[in-house]
């Protein structure tokens, strides 16, 4: 008998992968569209302040984004642009260029608990993990996602909820590489923009800072819109800082 499932499980596992990099391509898909314009205001909850801040974003598949600072006033201009893995970021105030090196993707992005890594998208859920289905029930499927070897990811693993319905995802789970646990994505009120369903409200809580929180509330997101490529250089960064 206990040949008899082990075989089972043996041929099962190939079709279990299978499903579950499905799952997670149609939320990529959804998430990201063939491009796609946002305009996002970011909470950011510390013990001893609260501040926010209001962008857009521009995103073209999983290689190319540009994020512009609108408000506050202090910040406004201030840009980022990821071009093909790598990242740099505009600050008007002083005219500068900076490209922000792999080793800074973890930094946290403008002072709040989103990394550099979240807001250029740099790391592609499709290209750089193996996916696998670790439950499902009803309408939720539960994914462990594993870097591929050699992959230019930063974290150990993501588990993964996501609502099979609207192919969002629900809840993500982030660890490092010796596999701690070190923060949870929340997403909820999800809308459809066109033919893409989307979560507009993320609440990003660090596990090492319990008083911490940062809250992401999509305002507006046009998919497959005329984007071009005029923001995908980096001459981008200093034309669009105005």
């Amino acid at each position: 008998m206990k040949k008899i499932c082990l075989t089972l499980l043996i041929l099962l596992s190939p079709l279990f992968a299978n499903e579950a990099s499905d799952i997670i391509k149609k939320v990529d898909q959804n998430m990201r569209g063939k491009n796609v314009y946002m305009k996002i205001k970011m909470i950011i909850k510390s013990q001893r302040h609260q501040r926010s801040m209001e962008m857009e974003t521009w995103a073209k598949g999983d290689k190319k984004s540009f994020v512009k600072i609108i408000n506050p006033s202090k910040d406004r201009g201030i840009t980022f642009l990821n071009l093909d893995g790598q990242m740099w970021q505009y600050i008007p105030k002083i005219e500068r260029t900076i490209k922000i090196p792999p080793s800074m993707m973890l930094q946290n992005w403008m002072g709040s608990d989103i990394t550099n890594d979240d807001m250029v998208k740099q790391s592609s859920i499709v290209d750089d993990y193996n996916a696998k289905l670790l439950s499902k029930k009803g309408n939720v499927a539960t994914i462990q996602l594993t870097p591929k070897p050699n992959a230019p990811v930063v974290w150990g693993k993501i588990v993964s909820q996501v609502n099979l319905s609207s192919y969002t995802e629900m809840r993500d789970t982030f660890y490092d590489e010796s596999g701690k646990k070190v923060r949870i994505f929340t997403y909820s009120k999800v809308k459809k923009f066109g033919n893409y369903y989307l979560p507009t409200l993320w609440v990003v809580k660090p596990l090492d800072r319990s008083s911490n929180q940062t809250t992401l509330i999509i305002q507006d997101a046009l998919y497959d819109g005329a984007i071009g490529n005029k923001y995908f250089s980096k001459s981008a960064l200093k034309r669009f800082s105005n």
